[in-house]
């Protein structure tokens, strides 16, 4: 059975990708500093913050979470 974890740098490499393929810059109405920390897997976001990142990105929440459960995937092998 399949029973990874959310590593905190897997969650931030995919905003981040998603945001540079975007080309926007780090605006989500959260502050700067708190989606850059986000980035570097310092801190996880709370739905509420996924949420505005997803709106920022102008994509559904769900896209971001789909992108974090295939590179999960990936990255086990």
């Amino acid at each position: 059975m399949f029973h990874p974890t959310l590593d905190p740098q897997l969650v931030g490499e995919v905003i981040a990708a998603r945001r540079k393929k975007k080309g926007v810059s780090q605006e989500a109405d959260i502050g700067r500093t708190h989606l850059s920390a986000i980035e570097r897997g310092e801190r996880k976001p709370t739905l509420e913050t996924l949420y505005r990142i997803a709106c920022a990105l102008d994509v559904p929440m769900s896209a971001l979470v789909l992108d974090m459960e295939a590179e999960m995937v990936r990255r086990q092998g």
